[in-house]
């Protein structure tokens, strides 16, 4: 069975892998010159097992005015005339009560609990390398109100088996031992024990490297231009550079490019670009530096430790498919690492990025069948691609060459939205 995998980011290299360890002879077609050059280039570095929740949830409306009028703040709206950006926030708002929240944070944990579980696996397979560490993340409470507010969380973790420590201030310390220069700031923090951090293009790029030693064909510099439809069925992926690319089957992992290359065929996602910002900068003192990750409540950042750099990525700006890197655009994680760890790193270096998460207005991704028996869908994984990669790309594999999945894909199909 020849198989064609659409996007060359973490997603559809973690799919090609395992569709080429189960026999299929495998093309990666990708418009980028090498693999994790869009969104998977410079994420959080977070493997979020514990934080995997929608960001449609109760009481994020109010939330999101609030956030919209902060000096430092982590949403940036821009009102586009756009009717698949309005459609998209409407679905959105829509989700946010307990029902549904309860019902997309099932089905997003569901993914992630297995991938959690065969990351390990492939890890000793293929004996890559990606600056992996396994110390949790620190959500970090700077008031008493934050504190408080986690209980309901705490009760979620519980509930889906999610391991997780309460801690204090000097519990806090205890464990990122360089926030002891700023105790003043926080008052506590929810440990979340079983999240790990890597750097996901590192990961992206040793297991292409693996890929290609198994066999499989890796084609860089193709942009799409289409997908060829024959007598009901996917023909092939029209590519401006090397024409037709024919296989058996084919894999959609085009992030939040998705819905452009599969609205022509009739495939109509509700995927939306979110775009977020990270900054990386060396570290300068280990003592003063974070060891894990670190989540600033307030701001929602993410500041996590990768090899001898430091990653601090935050800040949702719908603003369409727009890739422009502002002057000011990193300002609010810059300040954030700055505050909260001042000798770790040197923010002088910092190298600014942002790229475009692939969100859905329920939170889960879109994974499996679509209207063609020939074409499969592993998309829309938004701040969590990294996080579920492993996972969604095993499974959807499996679909493909005709096994059993070891999850249920019920609710994780594009027949959720009918």
């Amino acid at each position: 069975m020849r198989v064609v995998v659409m996007g060359a980011g973490v997603i559809g290299v973690t799919t090609a892998y395992y569709l080429a360890k189960g026999g299929a002879e495998v093309v990666v077609l990708d418009r980028q010159s090498g693999p994790g050059l869009e969104t998977s280039y410079a994420n959080a570095g977070e493997l979020s097992y514990g934080m995997t929740s929608p960001w449609a949830a109760p009481g994020v409306p109010v939330k999101a005015l609030k956030w919209l009028f902060m000096k430092r703040r982590p949403l940036f709206i821009w009102p586009l005339i756009s009717p698949t950006m309005w459609k998209w926030g409407i679905q959105m708002l829509q989700n946010c009560n307990d029902e549904a929240y309860r019902i997309n944070k099932g089905r997003m944990v569901r993914i992630s609990n297995y991938s959690r579980d065969v990351l390990p696996e492939l890890i000793a397979e293929t004996g890559i390398a990606y600056d992996g560490r396994e110390q949790g993340t620190l959500q970090l409470f700077r008031t008493a109100k934050q504190m408080k507010g986690s209980k309901a969380d705490q009760e979620i973790l519980a509930e889906y088996d999610s391991p997780y420590e309460v801690l204090g201030r000097d519990a806090c310390i205890a464990v990122e031992p360089a926030l002891a220069e700023v105790r003043n700031k926080f008052v506590g923090g929810l440990r979340l024990t079983a999240d790990r951090t890597g750097d996901c293009r590192m990961f992206t790029m040793a297991l292409a490297d693996k890929c290609a030693e198994m066999g499989v064909e890796f084609q860089y510099g193709q942009t799409i231009k289409g997908i060829a439809v024959e007598n009901g069925r996917i023909a092939g992926v029209d590519t401006e550079i090397a024409g037709r690319i024919v296989g058996d089957r084919y894999v959609c992992a085009l992030g939040s490019y998705a819905p452009k290359v599969l609205k022509p065929i009739g495939v109509n996602l509700p995927v939306y670009p979110v775009k977020g910002y990270s900054v990386t900068l060396p570290v300068t003192d280990d003592a003063f530096a974070p060891q894990s990750t670190i989540m600033d409540e307030t701001h929602k950042v993410a500041i996590t430790r990768l090899g001898d750099r430091i990653r601090v990525a935050g800040t949702a700006e719908i603003a369409g498919y727009s890739n422009r890197l502002g002057p000011h655009a990193t300002n609010t994680v810059k300040h954030v690492i700055s505050d909260l760890f001042p000798k770790g790193g040197d923010i002088s270096r910092a190298e600014g990025w942002t790229g475009l998460r692939p969100m859905t207005p329920d939170g889960t991704p879109v994974l499996g069948p679509s209207r063609y028996d020939n074409l499969y869908l592993n998309t829309g994984h938004g701040t969590l691609g990294w996080t579920m990669a492993c996972g969604s790309g095993r499974a959807v594999a499996d679909l493909v060459l005709d096994k059993t999945p070891e999850i249920d894909f019920e609710g994780l199909t594009a027949a959720r939205y009918g």
